[in-house]
Protein backbone atom coordinates (compact mmCIF):
# COMPACT_ATOMS: atom_id res chain seq x y z
CA UNK A 1 0.00 0.00 0.00
CA UNK A 2 2.75 2.54 0.91
CA UNK A 3 4.22 1.71 -2.75
CA UNK A 4 1.30 2.63 -4.58
CA UNK A 5 -0.23 4.91 -2.03
CA UNK A 6 0.25 7.83 -4.56
CA UNK A 7 -2.49 6.04 -7.23
CA UNK A 8 -4.74 5.59 -4.19
CA UNK A 9 -4.90 8.64 -2.96
CA UNK A 10 -5.58 10.10 -6.48
CA UNK A 11 -8.30 7.29 -6.81
CA UNK A 12 -10.03 7.92 -3.43
CA UNK A 13 -10.12 12.14 -4.64
CA UNK A 14 -11.74 11.55 -7.58
CA UNK A 15 -14.22 9.42 -6.78
CA UNK A 16 -14.94 11.85 -3.88
CA UNK A 17 -15.41 14.47 -6.66
CA UNK A 18 -17.62 12.07 -8.84
CA UNK A 19 -19.89 11.50 -5.67
CA UNK A 20 -20.10 14.75 -4.98
CA UNK A 21 -20.69 15.35 -8.42
CA UNK A 22 -23.55 13.36 -9.01
CA UNK A 23 -25.22 14.83 -5.75
CA UNK A 24 -24.77 18.69 -7.20
CA UNK A 25 -26.01 17.57 -10.86
CA UNK A 26 -29.30 17.64 -8.92
CA UNK A 27 -29.17 21.24 -7.86
CA UNK A 28 -27.96 22.31 -11.28
CA UNK A 29 -30.78 24.55 -12.31
CA UNK A 30 -34.54 23.40 -13.76
CA UNK A 31 -35.80 23.54 -17.43
CA UNK A 32 -38.68 24.07 -16.88
CA UNK A 33 -39.97 27.09 -15.30
CA UNK A 34 -43.45 28.65 -14.73
CA UNK A 35 -44.36 32.20 -14.82
CA UNK A 36 -48.14 34.02 -13.70
CA UNK A 37 -48.87 36.70 -16.12
CA UNK A 38 -52.53 38.09 -16.94
CA UNK A 39 -55.19 37.40 -18.98
CA UNK A 40 -54.53 36.52 -22.46
CA UNK A 41 -53.87 39.45 -24.84
CA UNK A 42 -53.05 41.40 -21.91
CA UNK A 43 -49.98 43.80 -21.63
CA UNK A 44 -48.69 41.46 -18.81
CA UNK A 45 -48.94 38.18 -20.85
CA UNK A 46 -47.59 39.89 -24.09
CA UNK A 47 -44.48 40.45 -22.28
CA UNK A 48 -44.40 36.64 -20.72
CA UNK A 49 -44.32 35.90 -24.54
CA UNK A 50 -41.18 37.87 -24.91
CA UNK A 51 -39.52 36.66 -21.80
CA UNK A 52 -40.72 33.21 -22.97
CA UNK A 53 -38.45 34.09 -26.52
CA UNK A 54 -35.48 35.25 -24.49
CA UNK A 55 -35.26 32.28 -22.26
CA UNK A 56 -35.66 29.84 -24.49
CA UNK A 57 -31.67 30.98 -26.15
CA UNK A 58 -30.56 29.31 -23.09
CA UNK A 59 -32.62 26.12 -23.47
CA UNK A 60 -35.25 26.76 -21.11
CA UNK A 61 -38.61 26.67 -20.87
CA UNK A 62 -40.76 29.15 -19.92
CA UNK A 63 -44.59 28.51 -19.26
CA UNK A 64 -46.95 30.99 -19.15
CA UNK A 65 -50.09 31.12 -16.76
CA UNK A 66 -53.07 33.25 -17.60
CA UNK A 67 -54.03 34.96 -14.36
CA UNK A 68 -56.02 37.90 -12.87
CA UNK A 69 -53.84 39.86 -12.71
CA UNK A 70 -51.03 41.44 -9.67
CA UNK A 71 -52.86 39.83 -6.62
CA UNK A 72 -53.63 35.98 -8.01
CA UNK A 73 -50.32 36.46 -9.10
CA UNK A 74 -48.81 36.67 -5.79
CA UNK A 75 -50.46 34.57 -4.11
CA UNK A 76 -49.11 32.13 -7.00
CA UNK A 77 -46.34 32.90 -5.79
CA UNK A 78 -46.78 32.70 -1.64
CA UNK A 79 -47.84 28.94 -2.56
CA UNK A 80 -45.40 26.88 -2.85
CA UNK A 81 -47.34 24.18 -3.98
CA UNK A 82 -48.71 26.55 -6.93
CA UNK A 83 -45.62 25.74 -9.09
CA UNK A 84 -45.15 29.28 -9.98
CA UNK A 85 -42.05 30.47 -9.46
CA UNK A 86 -42.18 33.79 -11.54
CA UNK A 87 -44.75 36.51 -12.07
CA UNK A 88 -45.21 40.12 -13.03
CA UNK A 89 -46.63 42.31 -10.07
CA UNK A 90 -48.07 45.74 -9.57
CA UNK A 91 -46.74 47.90 -7.33
CA UNK A 92 -48.58 48.74 -4.25
CA UNK A 93 -51.11 45.96 -4.37
CA UNK A 94 -53.14 45.23 -0.70
CA UNK A 95 -51.06 42.32 0.66
CA UNK A 96 -48.01 43.09 -0.42
CA UNK A 97 -46.76 43.37 3.04
CA UNK A 98 -46.52 40.25 3.74
CA UNK A 99 -43.37 38.93 1.32
CA UNK A 100 -42.68 35.57 3.06
CA UNK A 101 -41.24 33.56 0.63
CA UNK A 102 -40.93 35.90 -1.98
CA UNK A 103 -38.58 38.68 -3.52
CA UNK A 104 -38.24 41.23 -6.63
CA UNK A 105 -35.73 41.02 -9.48
CA UNK A 106 -36.48 45.09 -9.64
CA UNK A 107 -38.90 47.22 -10.98
CA UNK A 108 -39.55 47.19 -15.15
CA UNK A 109 -41.88 49.75 -16.24
CA UNK A 110 -44.77 52.54 -15.25
CA UNK A 111 -48.39 51.42 -15.18
CA UNK A 112 -50.65 54.01 -15.26
CA UNK A 113 -54.27 53.97 -13.97
CA UNK A 114 -55.91 54.37 -17.46
CA UNK A 115 -59.67 56.31 -17.05
CA UNK A 116 -61.31 56.04 -20.86
CA UNK A 117 -65.02 57.33 -20.60
CA UNK A 118 -67.63 58.00 -23.39
CA UNK A 119 -66.98 61.53 -25.16
CA UNK A 120 -70.81 62.67 -23.94
CA UNK A 121 -69.55 62.23 -20.39
CA UNK A 122 -68.83 65.93 -19.25
CA UNK A 123 -66.83 66.71 -16.29
CA UNK A 124 -63.75 65.52 -14.27
CA UNK A 125 -63.14 63.77 -11.02
CA UNK A 126 -65.29 61.23 -8.93
CA UNK A 127 -68.87 63.54 -9.99
CA UNK A 128 -68.25 62.22 -13.78
CA UNK A 129 -68.40 58.43 -11.82
CA UNK A 130 -72.03 59.36 -10.38
CA UNK A 131 -74.78 56.66 -11.80
CA UNK A 132 -72.38 55.11 -14.62
CA UNK A 133 -71.32 51.53 -15.57
CA UNK A 134 -67.99 51.13 -14.47
CA UNK A 135 -65.36 48.72 -15.14
CA UNK A 136 -62.82 48.23 -12.76
CA UNK A 137 -61.08 45.18 -13.46
CA UNK A 138 -61.82 41.35 -12.14
CA UNK A 139 -61.25 40.09 -9.17
CA UNK A 140 -57.57 39.52 -8.51
CA UNK A 141 -56.45 42.08 -10.58
CA UNK A 142 -54.27 45.02 -9.88
CA UNK A 143 -56.96 47.10 -11.27
CA UNK A 144 -59.51 46.69 -9.25
CA UNK A 145 -57.11 46.50 -5.68
CA UNK A 146 -55.80 50.21 -6.73
CA UNK A 147 -59.67 51.42 -8.46
CA UNK A 148 -61.47 50.29 -4.78
CA UNK A 149 -58.72 51.91 -2.70
CA UNK A 150 -59.15 55.31 -4.54
CA UNK A 151 -63.24 55.27 -4.59
CA UNK A 152 -62.80 54.39 -1.03
CA UNK A 153 -60.76 57.43 -0.67
CA UNK A 154 -62.54 59.78 -2.72
CA UNK A 155 -66.20 58.45 -1.83
CA UNK A 156 -66.89 58.20 -4.92
CA UNK A 157 -68.15 54.47 -4.78
CA UNK A 158 -71.18 54.96 -3.46
CA UNK A 159 -72.29 57.30 -6.29
CA UNK A 160 -71.09 54.62 -9.27
CA UNK A 161 -74.40 53.15 -11.34
CA UNK A 162 -73.20 49.84 -11.33
CA UNK A 163 -69.42 48.15 -10.84
CA UNK A 164 -68.20 45.35 -13.74
CA UNK A 165 -65.44 43.60 -13.40
CA UNK A 166 -64.46 43.00 -16.95
CA UNK A 167 -60.74 42.12 -18.02
CA UNK A 168 -59.46 44.57 -20.04
CA UNK A 169 -59.82 43.27 -23.61
CA UNK A 170 -63.48 43.02 -22.89
CA UNK A 171 -63.36 46.53 -20.92
CA UNK A 172 -61.82 48.14 -24.11
CA UNK A 173 -64.72 46.69 -26.83
CA UNK A 174 -67.95 47.23 -24.37
CA UNK A 175 -66.44 50.60 -24.04
CA UNK A 176 -66.49 51.26 -27.29
CA UNK A 177 -69.73 49.50 -28.32
CA UNK A 178 -71.17 52.04 -25.67
CA UNK A 179 -72.04 49.34 -22.98
CA UNK A 180 -70.73 50.92 -20.86
CA UNK A 181 -69.65 54.46 -19.34
CA UNK A 182 -66.34 54.14 -17.81
CA UNK A 183 -63.36 51.31 -17.78
CA UNK A 184 -59.87 51.82 -15.26
CA UNK A 185 -57.16 49.78 -16.79
CA UNK A 186 -53.75 49.17 -15.20
CA UNK A 187 -51.40 48.35 -17.89
CA UNK A 188 -48.58 50.23 -19.86
CA UNK A 189 -48.40 52.87 -22.14
CA UNK A 190 -47.57 49.48 -25.20
CA UNK A 191 -50.36 47.52 -23.81
CA UNK A 192 -52.55 47.08 -27.70
CA UNK A 193 -56.03 48.60 -25.80
CA UNK A 194 -54.74 51.85 -24.16
CA UNK A 195 -53.64 52.30 -28.15
CA UNK A 196 -56.93 51.18 -29.62
CA UNK A 197 -58.96 53.42 -27.02
CA UNK A 198 -56.38 56.25 -27.37
CA UNK A 199 -56.50 56.08 -31.32
CA UNK A 200 -60.64 56.23 -31.32
CA UNK A 201 -62.92 59.58 -31.37
CA UNK A 202 -65.71 57.86 -29.47
CA UNK A 203 -64.10 58.19 -26.24
CA UNK A 204 -61.78 60.27 -23.66
CA UNK A 205 -58.83 59.74 -21.78
CA UNK A 206 -59.94 61.69 -18.13
CA UNK A 207 -56.90 63.04 -16.04
CA UNK A 208 -56.90 62.77 -12.36
CA UNK A 209 -57.25 66.03 -10.69
CA UNK A 210 -56.12 65.15 -7.60
CA UNK A 211 -52.92 63.44 -9.03
CA UNK A 212 -50.47 65.21 -6.74
CA UNK A 213 -52.94 64.26 -2.99
CA UNK A 214 -52.61 60.52 -4.28
CA UNK A 215 -48.87 60.40 -4.98
CA UNK A 216 -48.93 62.48 -0.68
CA UNK A 217 -51.13 59.87 0.04
CA UNK A 218 -49.31 56.40 -1.73
CA UNK A 219 -45.91 56.26 -1.57
CA UNK A 220 -45.93 53.55 -4.36
CA UNK A 221 -47.90 56.30 -6.94
CA UNK A 222 -46.32 58.27 -9.48
CA UNK A 223 -47.36 61.05 -11.42
CA UNK A 224 -46.74 60.76 -15.17
CA UNK A 225 -47.97 62.90 -17.92
CA UNK A 226 -49.38 61.77 -21.37
CA UNK A 227 -48.38 65.08 -23.21
CA UNK A 228 -50.32 66.61 -25.69
CA UNK A 229 -50.71 65.38 -29.32
CA UNK A 230 -48.68 62.72 -28.44
CA UNK A 231 -51.35 59.70 -29.92
CA UNK A 232 -51.78 61.78 -33.36
CA UNK A 233 -50.04 64.87 -33.55
CA UNK A 234 -51.57 66.15 -36.89
CA UNK A 235 -55.28 65.81 -35.19
CA UNK A 236 -53.61 66.93 -31.82
CA UNK A 237 -54.72 63.81 -29.87
CA UNK A 238 -54.76 63.86 -26.82
CA UNK A 239 -55.57 67.92 -27.12
CA UNK A 240 -53.97 68.69 -23.91
CA UNK A 241 -51.55 66.99 -21.51
CA UNK A 242 -53.34 64.13 -19.46
CA UNK A 243 -52.57 63.71 -15.82
CA UNK A 244 -52.37 60.14 -14.67
CA UNK A 245 -51.20 58.13 -11.16
CA UNK A 246 -49.10 55.19 -12.10
CA UNK A 247 -47.44 52.24 -10.17
CA UNK A 248 -44.11 50.56 -11.57
CA UNK A 249 -44.34 46.76 -12.06
CA UNK A 250 -41.73 44.32 -10.32
CA UNK A 251 -40.79 41.10 -11.51
CA UNK A 252 -41.40 38.39 -8.59
CA UNK A 253 -39.51 35.19 -8.06
CA UNK A 254 -39.90 32.91 -5.38
CA UNK A 255 -36.91 32.69 -3.06
CA UNK A 256 -35.86 29.23 -3.68
CA UNK A 257 -35.48 29.94 -7.48
CA UNK A 258 -32.06 28.88 -8.42
CA UNK A 259 -29.92 31.82 -8.86
CA UNK A 260 -28.63 31.20 -11.91
CA UNK A 261 -32.52 31.41 -13.34
CA UNK A 262 -32.41 34.41 -11.37
CA UNK A 263 -29.76 35.87 -13.58
CA UNK A 264 -31.11 34.93 -16.93
CA UNK A 265 -34.31 36.86 -15.96
CA UNK A 266 -32.56 40.13 -15.40
CA UNK A 267 -30.70 39.80 -18.57
CA UNK A 268 -33.98 39.25 -20.49
CA UNK A 269 -35.57 42.19 -18.06
CA UNK A 270 -32.57 44.29 -18.99
CA UNK A 271 -33.26 43.28 -23.20
CA UNK A 272 -36.80 44.02 -22.90
CA UNK A 273 -37.37 46.96 -20.61
CA UNK A 274 -34.49 49.23 -21.34
CA UNK A 275 -36.00 50.63 -24.69
CA UNK A 276 -37.27 54.41 -23.90
CA UNK A 277 -41.02 55.02 -23.66
CA UNK A 278 -42.98 58.12 -22.89
CA UNK A 279 -42.70 57.68 -19.41
CA UNK A 280 -38.95 56.71 -18.91
CA UNK A 281 -35.68 57.69 -20.56
CA UNK A 282 -33.69 54.82 -22.32
CA UNK A 283 -32.32 52.11 -19.54
CA UNK A 284 -33.97 53.53 -16.59
CA UNK A 285 -35.33 49.67 -16.46
CA UNK A 286 -34.90 47.66 -15.13
CA UNK A 287 -34.07 49.89 -11.70
CA UNK A 288 -32.47 48.28 -8.13
CA UNK A 289 -36.15 49.60 -6.32
CA UNK A 290 -38.27 47.76 -4.03
CA UNK A 291 -41.67 48.97 -4.12
CA UNK A 292 -42.97 46.04 -1.81
CA UNK A 293 -40.72 43.46 -2.03
CA UNK A 294 -36.98 43.20 -0.99
CA UNK A 295 -34.58 42.79 -3.75
CA UNK A 296 -32.72 39.52 -4.13
CA UNK A 297 -29.18 39.32 -3.65
CA UNK A 298 -28.92 38.45 -6.87
CA UNK A 299 -30.75 41.43 -7.95
CA UNK A 300 -29.04 43.13 -5.77
CA UNK A 301 -25.14 41.96 -6.81
CA UNK A 302 -26.52 42.68 -10.54
CA UNK A 303 -27.18 45.97 -10.14
CA UNK A 304 -24.11 46.83 -8.30
CA UNK A 305 -21.35 44.87 -10.32
CA UNK A 306 -23.24 43.22 -13.43
CA UNK A 307 -23.29 39.62 -13.96
CA UNK A 308 -20.34 37.10 -12.01
CA UNK A 309 -17.78 36.21 -13.96
CA UNK A 310 -18.81 32.83 -15.05
CA UNK A 311 -21.93 34.17 -16.55
CA UNK A 312 -20.43 36.58 -18.68
CA UNK A 313 -18.03 34.94 -20.20
CA UNK A 314 -19.47 31.10 -20.50
CA UNK A 315 -22.87 29.64 -21.66
CA UNK A 316 -25.66 29.39 -18.88
CA UNK A 317 -25.32 25.86 -18.51
CA UNK A 318 -21.84 25.24 -18.72
CA UNK A 319 -21.55 28.46 -16.24
CA UNK A 320 -23.45 27.12 -13.75
CA UNK A 321 -22.06 23.73 -13.72
CA UNK A 322 -18.56 24.96 -12.94
CA UNK A 323 -19.76 27.40 -10.74
CA UNK A 324 -20.51 23.97 -8.76
CA UNK A 325 -17.32 22.31 -9.32
CA UNK A 326 -15.52 25.09 -7.88
CA UNK A 327 -17.54 25.54 -4.82
CA UNK A 328 -17.10 21.73 -4.93
CA UNK A 329 -13.22 20.90 -5.62
CA UNK A 330 -11.91 23.89 -2.76
CA UNK A 331 -13.15 21.73 0.13
CA UNK A 332 -11.63 18.43 -1.77
CA UNK A 333 -8.65 20.37 -3.33
CA UNK A 334 -7.84 21.94 -0.13
CA UNK A 335 -8.72 19.35 2.84
CA UNK A 336 -9.55 15.72 1.15
CA UNK A 337 -6.07 15.31 -1.11
CA UNK A 338 -3.49 17.05 1.61
CA UNK A 339 -4.93 14.64 4.08
CA UNK A 340 -4.62 11.19 1.77
CA UNK A 341 -0.95 12.56 1.81
CA UNK A 342 -0.78 12.61 5.56
CA UNK A 343 -1.93 9.58 5.91
CA UNK A 344 1.06 7.77 4.92
CA UNK A 345 3.21 9.56 7.08
CA UNK A 346 0.34 8.91 10.28
CA UNK A 347 0.43 5.61 9.67
CA UNK A 348 4.34 4.89 9.21
CA UNK A 349 4.11 6.92 12.85
CA UNK A 350 1.67 4.82 14.13
CA UNK A 351 3.54 1.62 13.53
CA UNK A 352 6.87 2.70 13.83
CA UNK A 353 5.70 3.87 17.79
CA UNK A 354 4.96 0.89 18.74
CA UNK A 355 8.44 -0.39 18.39
CA UNK A 356 10.08 2.75 19.32
CA UNK A 357 8.20 2.42 22.82
CA UNK A 358 10.03 -0.60 23.45
CA UNK A 359 13.07 0.64 23.08
CA UNK A 360 12.24 3.50 25.49
CA UNK A 361 12.08 0.29 27.98
CA UNK A 362 14.75 -0.98 26.51
CA UNK A 363 16.96 1.47 27.38
CA UNK A 364 16.08 2.26 31.02
CA UNK A 365 16.68 -1.84 31.39
CA UNK A 366 19.90 -0.83 30.10
CA UNK A 367 20.96 2.28 32.16
CA UNK A 368 19.44 0.70 35.48
CA UNK A 369 22.26 -2.49 34.77
CA UNK A 370 25.26 -0.43 35.77
CA UNK A 371 23.82 0.21 38.89
CA UNK A 372 22.03 -2.45 40.60
CA UNK A 373 23.78 -5.01 43.11
CA UNK A 374 25.46 -8.23 41.72
CA UNK A 375 23.66 -10.86 43.72
CA UNK A 376 20.31 -8.68 44.79
CA UNK A 377 17.08 -8.40 43.68
CA UNK A 378 17.42 -5.00 41.81
CA UNK A 379 18.76 -7.67 39.08
CA UNK A 380 16.62 -9.92 38.64
CA UNK A 381 14.07 -7.55 38.66
CA UNK A 382 16.24 -6.25 35.56
CA UNK A 383 16.21 -9.74 34.08
CA UNK A 384 12.09 -10.34 35.10
CA UNK A 385 11.36 -6.64 32.89
CA UNK A 386 13.59 -7.81 30.32
CA UNK A 387 11.74 -11.32 29.90
CA UNK A 388 8.76 -9.15 29.68
CA UNK A 389 9.42 -7.03 26.99
CA UNK A 390 11.09 -9.70 25.11
CA UNK A 391 7.96 -12.21 24.97
CA UNK A 392 5.92 -8.27 24.25
CA UNK A 393 8.40 -8.29 21.45
CA UNK A 394 7.16 -11.70 19.94
CA UNK A 395 3.63 -10.91 20.23
CA UNK A 396 3.69 -7.69 18.68
CA UNK A 397 1.56 -7.68 15.46
CA UNK A 398 3.14 -5.22 12.33
CA UNK A 399 2.82 -5.42 8.48
CA UNK A 400 5.29 -6.77 6.45
CA UNK A 401 6.90 -3.65 5.93
CA UNK A 402 7.85 -2.80 9.65
CA UNK A 403 9.23 -6.61 10.74
CA UNK A 404 12.66 -5.56 10.34
CA UNK A 405 12.46 -3.15 13.03
CA UNK A 406 10.70 -5.71 14.74
CA UNK A 407 13.80 -8.44 14.09
CA UNK A 408 15.97 -5.41 14.86
CA UNK A 409 14.44 -4.94 18.31
CA UNK A 410 14.68 -8.63 19.50
CA UNK A 411 18.31 -8.69 18.31
CA UNK A 412 18.69 -5.74 20.72
CA UNK A 413 16.87 -7.23 23.60
CA UNK A 414 19.29 -10.14 23.31
CA UNK A 415 22.38 -7.86 23.15
CA UNK A 416 21.25 -6.34 26.44
CA UNK A 417 20.55 -9.61 27.81
CA UNK A 418 23.89 -10.40 27.37
CA UNK A 419 25.29 -7.68 28.91
CA UNK A 420 23.00 -8.01 32.37
CA UNK A 421 24.75 -12.12 32.23
CA UNK A 422 28.30 -10.49 31.86
CA UNK A 423 27.53 -8.20 34.91
CA UNK A 424 26.08 -10.30 36.42
CA UNK A 425 28.93 -13.25 36.11
CA UNK A 426 31.40 -10.14 36.83
CA UNK A 427 30.12 -9.12 40.06
CA UNK A 428 29.69 -12.72 41.21
CA UNK A 429 33.39 -13.18 40.76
Amino acid sequence: MRNHWPTITIAVTAAAIACAALVLLRSMPPHRIIMATGPEGDAYYEIGKRYRAVLARSNIELQLLPTAGSVENLGMLRDPHSGVRVGLIQGGIPGAGDTSGVESLGTLFYEPLWWFHKREIVGTGPEALSGRKVSIGPPGSGTRALSLELMKRTGSGRRIGEVLALPPQSAGERLLSGEIDVAFLMTSWEAPVVQKLLADDRVVLAHFPHADAFVALYPFLKKVVVPRGVTDIGKDQPPADVVLISTKASLVVRKDLHPAIQYLLLIAAAEIHSAPSIFNRAAEFPAAEAIDIPLSGEALRFYKSGLPFLQEHFPFWMAALIGKLIILLIPIIGVLYPMMRFLPRLYDWLMRSKVLRMYGELKLIEDEMTTADAAGRDVHELVSRLDRLDEQANRLKTPVAYMSMLYVLRDHIALVREGLTRHVTKKSE
